[in-house]
């Protein structure tokens, strides 16, 4: 039986995705990511020279800062920066630039579901357009689990609000690599078929949890897909789509 969502997508199929680098002048880095009608932008700024709090002589430093829409940050954006925070240093060769700080902005244009996936695949764009050196680039995706059952993806806001359960999955994009010539055997092994980050929400069962994986990893596929696309045109000011 297959479930019926409101926008007419399949229980598999994404949004629209979006993606547009180099549009901020002053920094870095930066890029947008859009997900339907889910928009976040993303700068970049450093490597610069790290401070007294977060100084390291063996590797560069990861400062996230979320900016919510409107209002001001409470506990659930605190939760997403760390998420980020840990996340993108899981995928940046931090010892390429020691004792320096990167600093990311994720900036929320409109949510409309799916937020946090959004922004760190805005995040991850970003690095690559300010030339962070990278282990590897990731996508990050949501999975849902219904009350009767069924696992969707991509999830719209209220799709989010009738949930049983949902998780948040980051894939390594292990065709792209992102690494300097002669630093591919540094900071660990590669992650070609692993997982960076999952973070789940409510109850699911782990036979619901591997289908959420299963889902999400055939998902990341596409996704990688059209963000190689993305990144193969030369031209800056670039601007990706697909539908």
């Amino acid at each position: 039986m297959e479930i019926s969502r409101d926008d007419g997508r399949t229980a598999n199929q994404l949004r629209p995705l979006a993606c547009s680098r180099n549009i901020l002048n002053r920094a870095h880095g930066s890029a947008s990511w859009s997900q339907g009608d889910t928009k976040v932008l993303a700068a970049v700024y450093g490597p610069k020279a790290g401070t007294k709090k977060n100084e390291n002589p063996e590797k560069a430093c990861i400062e996230v800062i979320w900016k919510p829409k409107t209002g001001q940050i409470g506990k659930p954006e605190k939760e997403y920066e760390m998420i980020l925070k840990r996340t993108l240093k899981s995928i940046c060769l931090l010892n390429v630039n020691p004792n320096t700080t990167i600093s990311i902005i994720v900036q929320v244009v409109s949510d409309d579901g799916a937020l946090l996936p959004c922004a760190i695949n805005a995040a991850c764009a970003a690095l690559l357009d300010a030339a962070i050196p990278l282990k590897h680039l990731a996508v990050a995706i949501c999975c849902c689990l219904t009350e009767s059952g069924y696992v969707i993806l991509d999830p719209t806001k209220v799709e989010e609000q009738n949930m049983k359960a949902f998780a948040y999955l980051v894939f390594p994009n292990s065709v792209i690599s992102i690494i300097p010539e002669g630093l591919a055997q540094m900071e660990g092994e590669r992650m070609e078929h692993g997982i960076i980050t999952s973070v789940t929400h409510g109850v699911m069962s782990v036979d619901d949890y591997l289908h959420c994986l299963e889902r999400g990893q055939a998902a990341s596929a596409k996704m990688s897909a059209f963000l190689r696309r993305s990144l193969q045109s030369q031209a800056p000011n670039d601007s990706s789509k697909a539908g």
